[in-house]
Parts: structure tokens; C-alpha cells; sequence
């Protein structure tokens, strides 16, 4: 079997291209066959892999970054049922690898990816917006989980966290910091095109393939990456003091039982906000928007799992 590494060397404020340099020799005493690209910005790993997969043949695809380079990864796909999907983890959050029960050290996923046990097929969701489509792994969403994704992606302090080993814990300072700040709004959502439902005083709503999001928020404990449906979140009507007190039990997806926490699943879902805001996909930032669809797709993604 040939493997492609997709590598981002900044992932983790450069941790990526240090644990690259323990990989490589690994592989090399092992005489595995295998390529290597190296992304050098944003966008890069797509057009990788764009290139990779138009020949129509069937490939094994190892990303070695965070959730962003997996979710570039999966948009530059041409044919998502022709590609086996390997993953080292190298990013602050790891939501994909926490959703998929993979391992964290890099050592173990590549002895997991070199034998692999288990190739598991996964859901993959697509985000429409203004006409334009993105596919994610883990989740999308809008409002306030988005905008801080948006202000994760230019903080210092994530950088100087992720050299402590403390990435995740910038989600939590911006959280805190987006809580006070953002105003919630009036929304509703439409689910499978026949079911509308409306909320007041809305922080955010999110569709999500896997449970996890923003660095280990367990916010759709029940979500299943291969059941074919999206778990949709959304909260409202809530004092900004409840919320707060919320946040941390959603690290084991306790929030759930209290009021103004709502879960769904569907297959597509409509969101329509009172006023633009942020979104992401899988963490990464997409300009403001005021409506957003996401659903699954009919195609699946193998992906090696333990």
C-alpha cells in the first residue's frame, strides 16, 4: 500500500513539522512506500489533494495536522468513496480524533495507520451558504461557538498556549470573553424541510456529525458519524450567568438535561438567524452569514480507525 502524508508543519504553533521529524525516520525504518506534501497556507492542502485525487484511483490518505487540515483534506476529495482516510493528530482542539476514538500520540496512530485493525465508514456533512458548499468532518455552526473558532484563528494567546501544551484552554478564555460580548438573537431552524421551529435569545446553533467541538465541548453527546443524520444543537433563552455555569458540564455533555439546551437529528437543516453572523466549518472561520443549510451527504468517507 503507497500512503499520502499531508503534512502542515505549523499546525499547533509548529508542532506539526517536529512530530513529521519523528515520523519520517519511523517510516523509512519500516520501508513503507509513501509521498509527502507539506501545506504552506491556507487552502494548500486541498489543492493537494485535488491534484492527488482526479486520477480516479483509489487512495490512502494520512493528514498530519489539526481539525482544519483535516477538514481541507476533505474538501479538495474528488471522489470521497475512492480514499482511505488515515489521521495523526497535531492540533489544539483534536475534535476529529476525539470523535473517532483515535489516538493522540503519534507513534500509536501511525502503528494504527500502518496496521490498521478497523476502516470505518464515516458520515461526511456539507455546509451551504450563499450558494456556496464546504463539506466538514466534525461540525458546523453558527453564532456564537463560531465566532470563537473566528477569534481563535488570530490569537496570540493560542500560540502562546499551544507552546505550554495548553491549546484547548483557548477556547475556553475566548468563550468567556465572546459570552459577555455577543448579543444573542431571534432565530429558526428547519428541519428535513418540514418542520420549522423558532427560538428567542439564541447564542448559537451548530449541526454536528461528531460529539465533540471547540476543544472537547461534548455539545451532541448522542451524535453518531455514521448513522446517516446530523445532531443539531441550539441554545437559547438563557441569562448569560446560566450559560456560563452551563459550559463547563458540556465537557461531559451533562448540559443537555438542563432547559433551554435543545437537540435534534435530521438529515438537513435550515438555520436562519435575525442578523448575519459568524460560522464555521470544522473549526474553521467562514465569512458572516445570516442562513445556513447543513446536511449529510449520500457518500460516506472510509477512515482508519483503532
Amino acid at each position: 500500500m503507497r500512503y499520502s502524508f499531508i503534512v502542515n508543519p505549523n499546525s499547533r504553533s509548529g508542532m506539526g513539522g517536529m512530530i513529521w521529524d519523528m515520523i519520517e525516520p519511523e517510516l523509512k525504518k519500516r520501508q513503507v512506500e509513501y509521498e509527502c506534501f507539506h501545506t504552506a497556507c491556507t487552502g494548500h492542502a486541498a489543492r493537494i489533494i485535488g491534484g492527488i485525487t482526479s486520477d480516479g484511483k483509489e487512495h490512502t490518505l494520512v493528514v498530519l495536522g489539526g481539525d482544519g487540515t483535516v477538514n481541507e483534506v476533505m474538501n479538495g476529495i474528488t471522489d470521497l468513496d475512492k480514499v482511505i482516510l488515515g489521521y495523526i493528530p497535531t492540533g489544539s482542539s483534536n475534535d476529529f480524533a476525539r470523535g473517532m476514538k483515535l489516538p493522540t500520540e503519534p507513534l500509536k496512530a501511525l502503528d494504527m495507520i500502518l496496521k490498521p485493525r478497523r476502516i470505518q465508514r464515516m458520515d461526511v456533512g456539507l455546509l451551504t451558504r450563499a450558494g456556496k458548499k464546504r463539506r466538514f468532518a466534525v461540525s458546523t455552526g453558527i453564532g456564537f461557538d463560531a465566532a470563537i473558532c473566528h477569534q481563535a484563528a488570530v490569537s496570540r494567546l493560542k500560540v502562546l498556549l499551544n507552546h505550554l501544551k495548553l491549546g484547548k484552554l483557548t477556547y475556553v478564555g475566548i468563550a468567556l470573553n465572546r459570552l459577555f460580548h455577543d448579543k444573542p438573537v431571534n432565530a429558526e431552524i428547519t428541519l428535513d424541510g418540514n418542520e420549522t421551529k423558532r427560538f428567542r435569545k439564541v447564542y448559537f446553533a451548530a449541526a454536528m456529525n461528531n460529539p465533540y467541538e471547540g476543544g472537547g465541548f461534548r455539545f451532541c453527546p448522542d451524535a453518531a458519524n455514521d448513522d446517516g443524520r446530523l445532531d443539531v444543537i441550539v441554545i437559547s433563552g438563557l441569562p448569560r450567568q446560566a450559560v456560563l455555569l452551563l459550559l463547563p458540564t458540556a465537557y461531559k455533555g451533562w448540559h443537555v438535561h438542563f432547559p433551554g439546551i435543545h437537540v435534534f437529528k435530521c438529515k438537513k437543516a435550515v438555520i436562519k438567524m435575525e442578523r448575519p453572523l459568524a460560522v464555521h466549518t470544522d473549526g474553521e472561520p467562514v465569512f458572516l452569514r445570516r442562513e445556513i443549510m447543513a446536511e449529510i451527504l449520500e457518500e460516506q468517507i472510509r477512515v482508519i480507525t483503532a
